[in-house]
C-alpha cells in the first residue's frame, strides 16, 4: 500500500489520498467535523442525508439515479458519526476506476462534480430544504432510535458522560429531532460549510488531482472560519457510581457497563495500543474472558463483549441478560476485569489476541470503506499511522503494559434495560 499523502486546500480543509492499483474502484468521502453540542446535534444530523438525496442539478431521486447509472453504477451515500468530542457528517461517492471506463470518461472528475453539487448546491425550495425531503429524513432519523441494543449503549453513554460532549448522541435527542424545522436545518447546513473542519479522503485506483482541484475551487468560494474542537474533559467519578434501570416492552434485558481508562487517542497516547489489546483479551473476541467465562461457562449472558473507544478513552461492556441475572452478570463481568488487572491471562491469550488484531489491521487495506474509516478515525490524532505500522505497535505490546493499562480501568456507570416492572425478578 502506498503511504497516505496529505495537504491543506484551504482553512480547515484537509485533503488526503491513498493510491492503490490493486483496487478496480475508487472512493471519495467528504467528512465535516463539528463540535458536538446538544443545541446543534439534531439539526446537523439531518444534513448529510438531505444532501445525498439529490441536488439542484439532479433535483429528484430518478434524475440522480440516472446520473449515477451513467457513471457505470456509481453510488452516493451519507452517514453521521462521532469522533471523540466531534460530530462527523459524511457524504461518500464511489465508482469504477477511470481506466475501466469504456469510452475514456473522466469518472473521477465527473463524480466529484456530482458530489460537490450535492454538498454546495442542494435542492432547495424558497431557500430552504424541501418539505417532503425534510419530513422523510426526519422520520428515518427517529426510526433509528428503535434498536434496543443501540439504545442501551446510548443511554449508558449519556449517563456516564453527562456534562461532556461525548455524552451527546450523534443524532441529538429524540425530542430535538421531533422539534426541528426546515429553517433550522438549512441554517445548520450553511454553518457547516463555513465553520466545519473538513476531511476529504480519496482512496483506491485513482489519480487524486482532479478531485483535489474540484474541491479546492468549491471551498475557495466559501468564506470560512473553522471552529475549534470542544475542550476535552474526562471527569472523575465523585461519590456513588450511577446505576440506572429503565423498563420497556422487551423480552431480553440489556446491560451496559461504562468504564473509563487513562489512555485516549487525543490525550495520553502511550498506552493506547496496550489498552486496545487489553480490551481484546478481556472481551473483544470469542477467545476473550467475557465470552468464555460469563457467557459460556456461567451461562449468564446471551452475548457479552467489550469495546474500547480510543478517541474518548472509554470502554463499554455490552451484554444481553435475563432480567433475574442482571446482578450476577455484573459481578461476573467485573470479576473478569479484576483477573486481567491481576495478570491472570496466559502467553497464549496474548498471542491469540495479538494475532486477531494484527490480522484485522492487515486486512484494512483490502477494503476501501475500511481504509477510509481507518484514516478518518485518526484525522484528529497527533500522529497518523498506517494499519501496518499499528499492527507492529500491537505486536510490540508487553504483558506489563497490558496489566498497566488494565489497572487504570474503573467502572463509571451501569445501565440496565428490563421488561415491564411487574414481570421482573429481583
Amino acid at each position: 500500500m502506498n503511504k497516505i499523502k496529505q495537504r491543506t486546500l484551504q482553512d480547515g480543509v484537509h485533503f488526503r489520498s491513498v493510491q492503490d492499483t490493486k483496487f478496480k474502484t475508487f472512493r471519495i468521502s467528504v467528512n465535516f467535523l463539528l463540535p458536538l453540542k446538544q443545541e446543534t446535534a439534531a439539526a446537523n444530523a439531518l444534513i448529510p442525508f438531505l444532501l445525498s438525496r439529490c441536488s439542484s442539478e439532479y433535483p429528484d431521486f430518478t434524475q440522480m439515479s440516472r446520473k449515477m447509472a451513467s457513471l457505470y453504477g456509481a453510488s452516493l451515500s451519507s452517514d453521521v458519526g462521532k469522533l471523540g468530542d466531534m460530530q462527523v457528517l459524511t457524504l461518500t461517492a464511489s465508482a469504477i476506476a477511470d481506466r475501466y471506463a469504456l469510452h475514456g470518461e473522466a469518472l473521477t472528475a465527473q463524480l466529484t462534480q456530482v458530489l460537490c453539487g450535492a454538498i454546495f448546491s442542494p435542492a432547495l425550495e424558497d431557500g430552504l430544504f424541501r418539505e417532503d425531503d425534510f419530513r422523510q429524513e426526519q422520520r428515518q432519523t427517529l426510526a433509528d432510535y428503535n434498536d434496543k441494543r443501540i439504545y442501551a449503549l446510548l443511554r449508558c453513554t449519556q449517563i456516564m458522560c453527562a456534562g461532556e460532549s461525548f455524552g451527546i448522541s450523534r443524532y441529538g435527542s429524540r425530542e430535538d429531532v421531533e422539534k426541528l424545522t426546515r429553517r433550522q436545518v438549512t441554517a445548520a447546513w450553511e454553518n457547516m460549510l463555513r465553520t466545519a473542519r473538513v476531511e476529504i479522503l480519496v482512496m483506491g485506483d485513482v489519480d487524486p488531482e482532479p478531485a483535489a482541484q474540484v474541491f479546492s475551487d468549491a471551498f475557495h468560494k466559501i468564506e470560512r472560519c473553522c471552529q475549534s474542537r470542544n475542550e476535552a474533559h474526562s471527569f472523575g467519578r465523585i461519590g456513588d457510581i450511577p446505576r440506572v434501570t429503565e423498563h420497556q416492552d422487551v423480552t431480553q434485558g440489556k446491560m451496559v457497563l461504562g468504564l473509563r481508562t487513562s489512555a485516549s487517542q487525543f490525550g495520553e497516547t502511550e498506552l493506547v495500543p496496550a489498552t486496545r489489546l487489553m480490551s481484546t483479551i478481556y472481551g473483544g473476541t470469542p477467545n476473550g474472558k467475557l465470552f468464555l467465562n460469563v457467557r459460556e461457562k456461567l451461562s449468564l449472558c446471551y452475548y457479552c463483549s467489550s469495546a474500547y473507544n480510543s478517541a474518548a478513552g472509554l470502554m463499554f461492556v455490552q451484554s444481553g441478560v435475563q432480567f433475574q441475572n442482571m446482578k450476577k452478570a455484573e459481578q461476573a463481568i467485573l470479576e473478569q476485569l479484576d483477573s486481567v488487572k491481576d495478570g491472570c491471562f496466559t502467553d497464549d491469550d496474548i498471542a491469540a489476541a495479538k494475532l486477531s488484531m494484527v490480522n484485522n489491521y492487515h486486512t484494512v487495506g483490502d477494503s476501501l470503506p475500511a481504509l477510509d474509516g481507518w484514516y478518518l478515525s485518526q484525522s484528529l490524532a497527533k500522529i497518523i499511522y498506517t494499519p501496518e505500522e499499528y499492527a507492529d505497535m500491537i505486536g510490540a505490546v508487553t504483558r506489563e503494559q497490558i496489566v498497566k493499562a488494565a489497572a487504570s480501568v474503573r467502572l463509571d456507570a451501569v445501565y440496565c434495560l428490563m421488561g415491564q416492572k411487574e414481570g421482573n425478578a429481583e
